[in-house]
């Protein structure tokens, strides 16, 4: 027997791109509505590949998950960590969510986990833990960067960067869910001046 036998066929696919073209599926579809059929098309590979490379659906669906926590650069706290200026930073991370929580361009709305994992939250096995690792993670690097205005003295030395920072994520899922109803970026947009007086305020 050959060594090219013995070994098995190499992969023909490459896995990040199988993997982003799965997690589209469960994101436009979400866990319940995305049959393997749909999952193997997209992705271009054979059942068997899909297992071999991947488990069964709900091994995919966790590595989705994992891939998108990890790799993925969410724009709005990207916006929020690089931009000197606190109220222009604020004023940025509000303007990016409302951006792709409008945009259709690509089908699904959002952030993967806000929009369509959360859902998913008990009904799979290892999402919930997933989901509360993404939330705490979160919350520390919105905080974080209140602090840092703390130590230069734009912040007072009691403003409340954890409670301010958990307010910025609930405003985000806020307008995840105005954006998956309809909502339009104009009318969302509307009020973001108020809103980042209320995350400043002290």
């Amino acid at each position: 027997m050959s060594d090219t036998k013995r070994m098995g066929r190499p992969r023909s696919f490459d896995t990040d791109e199988a993997l982003m073209a799965a997690m589209n599926v469960f994101w436009t579809k979400g866990y319940d509505g995305a049959s393997m059929k749909d999952l193997t098309r997209a992705m271009g590979i054979s059942g068997p590949s899909l297992y071999s490379a991947f488990g069964d659906k709900r091994e995919l669906y966790l590595k989705t998950i994992d891939r998108y926590a990890d790799v993925d650069a969410c724009e709005p706290i990207v916006a929020f960590e690089t931009e000197p200026d606190i109220t222009k930073a604020v004023r940025g991370f509000l303007t990016s969510v409302i951006t792709y929580s409008t945009d259709t361009e690509h089908g699904a709305r959002g952030c993967f986990l806000a929009s369509s994992v959360s859902t998913s939250v008990g009904e799979v096995e290892g999402v919930a833990e997933r989901m509360e690792d993404a939330i705490n993670a979160t919350d520390l690097r919105l905080a974080s960067r209140f602090d840092i205005e703390k130590e230069k003295g734009v912040l007072p030395h009691e403003f409340p960067s954890k409670i301010r920072g958990r307010l910025m994520y609930d405003m985000r899922q806020g307008f995840v869910f105005r954006g998956r109803a309809g909502w339009s970026s104009e009318i969302m947009m509307q009020d973001v001046e108020d809103r980042v007086r209320l995350i400043l305020m002290f």
